[in-house]
């Protein structure tokens, strides 16, 4: 077990050195993010109304449809983009702006994105995850491994977001 001022000088790495583990393996990143596009399917399938996943419910942006199509086009773009050389190119602000896509159709999409994970995913190696990530982000260079962190963790995050907007909806009052 280490000791707390080992774990403390790690913690004041920048980030990215931190995260330089044995956990840190592509087969990790597409079983989360495979699992997570699962998720969302689930949570789509789960409205009572396919109508339903289009309303922006009172203090929130975004429906649950948006959201689906948001992510789709995230992953599309960093990991088949960027990482795979798909050749997609990204039109972020239709993510946003679409309505009434079919569910169908989002389903389609979602289970294409997880095949394009698996497929790009595939042809990376451990070494790779340690190079920096071929886009900034933001104005940053960030590991690859890093990148794919912050891609997890923008999925759950969404996911999380269309889960409580399904719940909302459902809710009957006792």
């Amino acid at each position: 077990m280490p000791k707390w001022s080992s774990i403390m000088k790690i913690l004041r790495m920048p980030n990215q050195l931190a995260l330089k583990t044995t956990y840190m393996k592509p087969d990790v990143f597409t079983t989360i993010l495979v699992r997570d596009l699962n998720k969302l399917k689930a949570e789509l399938n789960a409205y009572f109304n396919e109508s339903s996943i289009w309303q922006v419910l009172p203090g929130t942006t975004n429906s649950a449809g948006n959201l689906a199509l948001h992510l789709v086009g995230n992953l599309n773009h960093y990991i088949g983009h960027v990482l795979g050389k798909s050749g997609y190119q990204r039109q972020r602000d239709k993510e946003f702006s679409l309505k009434d896509v079919p569910r169908k159709e989002i389903i389609l999409a979602i289970d294409y994105t997880a095949d394009l994970v698996k497929r790009v995913m595939d042809e990376l190696s451990e070494a790779d995850l340690e190079q920096p990530f071929p886009e900034k982000y933001g104005d940053e260079i960030v590991l690859t491994g890093y990148f794919l962190v912050h891609l997890c963790s923008h999925a759950a995050y969404h996911i999380g977001q269309v889960n409580y907007h399904r719940r909302l909806l459902h809710y009957i009052p006792a």
